[in-house]
């Protein structure tokens, strides 16, 4: 048996491909209670930042990643103590075999830590979240979405360049020293991007609006969904989903109108001409009293004009800042009183009557 173990199979004794299977084995098999016990490391480092945050949920949310990262870890530092077979190692366009797994093994040790502290990210994220929460202000739930999304951007983009470093051993220095070269045509091709990527900063530090608002930009009316890197999402009244770039919320004029003080409503009445006048001030008084109610502010009721075919009357009320449906209900019921006090007063809509002559001609 001991010279079985000693036997030389693809330039290794059969001992060391052994050992390397056990040792990956026992982390596969124990992978779980491993990561739990480096995760429980990892969250008594946060927990002596953020005292009140929940264990269970750290654990869950980075066992997985980080068993994942463990697993291939192991797995690159056992294979590494063995010889790679020169039989295998064959030249592929200028590169060996062992060139193209050891590349492979690089990139995906970067890929599993960076995935591992995109998680990291999340969970750092929905801690903040839940203290927002907290707060009536909106604004801070919206800076946490923001800035999550911008530092995994940037944690991505540095998985990048750690990639091109070790996998494909290029010169980073040299390869961003080569790009600052062509910065200019890419800042020029890429302008509205970073155009709408300095909007977002506006929009979060100038605080126009903030999520759950109901705004007006352009012909769009809706409430704000989230605000993004680029865009701004808004689901309209219609419940469509409409995506407007950040320089256009900050170049137009938009209107905030969650932050309006009031709603108004309008009433316009063109009576006849043959409306005497008492009729007219009884109107007036009527429509006075139909606006004196409690959801209503504030109403001006007065006789505008007087034209060719019409007496008109206008009436302008305020409510206070409702919802749409409670506002529409109030200006149904308006609308209403006025027409019974019409019916009341025997007062006609201008144009419902028309009085048709006929007039015969002299015979000759």
């Amino acid at each position: 048996m001991h010279d079985f173990f000693e036997r030389i199979w693809f330039g290794n004794p059969v001992k060391n491909y052994f050992i390397v299977a056990g040792v990956i084995l026992f982390v596969l098999i124990l992978k779980r209670f491993i990561s739990r016990y480096f995760a429980g490391l990892l969250f008594s480092v946060v927990h002596s930042i953020w005292k009140d945050v929940d264990k269970r949920s750290f654990i869950n949310l980075v066992v997985k990643p980080l068993g994942f990262f463990l697993l291939i870890l192991v797995s690159i530092i056992s294979l590494h103590k063995l010889k790679f077979p020169q039989d295998f190692n064959i030249e592929v366009y200028k590169y060996t075999v062992e060139d193209i797994i050891h590349c492979l093994g690089t990139i995906i040790l970067i890929v599993s830590f960076i995935r591992l502290l995109l998680r990291m990210i999340d969970f750092i994220a929905m801690i903040l979240e839940k203290r927002a929460n907290l707060t009536p202000d909106q604004s801070d739930n919206q800076l946490i979405v923001f800035f999550k999304d911008f530092f995994k951007v940037i944690l991505v983009i540095i998985g990048t360049m750690m990639v091109l470093n070790y996998a494909f051993n290029m010169n980073i220095g040299s390869l961003l020293t080569g790009l600052s070269i062509v910065g200019a045509a890419i800042a020029l091709a890429l302008r509205e991007s970073i155009e709408n990527l300095i909007a977002s900063f506006i929009i979060f530090f100038d605080k126009p609006f903030t999520t759950g608002d109901l705004v007006k930009v352009q012909a769009v009316t809706g409430v704000v969904e989230k605000i993004g890197l680029r865009s701004t999402r808004i689901r309209t009244e219609q419940k469509t989903f409409v995506t407007v770039p950040n320089k256009q919320m900050v170049d137009t004029i938009l209107d905030n109108l969650s932050l309006r003080t009031q709603r108004r409503g309008d009433l316009r009445l063109e009576v006849g001409l043959e409306t005497s006048s008492h009729k007219l001030e009884l109107l007036i008084a009527g429509i006075k009293r139909i606006a004196d109610r409690r959801e209503i502010e504030e109403a001006n009721v007065l006789l505008s004009e007087i034209t060719a075919t019409a007496i008109v009357i206008t009436a302008d009320y305020y409510t206070a800042p409702v919802t749409i449906r409670d506002f529409n209900a109030v200006k149904q019921e308006v609308n209403l009183q006025s027409i019974k006090l019409l019916e009341e007063l025997k007062i006609e809509i201008a144009g419902t009557s028309t009085d048709i002559k006929i007039v015969s001609q002299p015979k000759p």
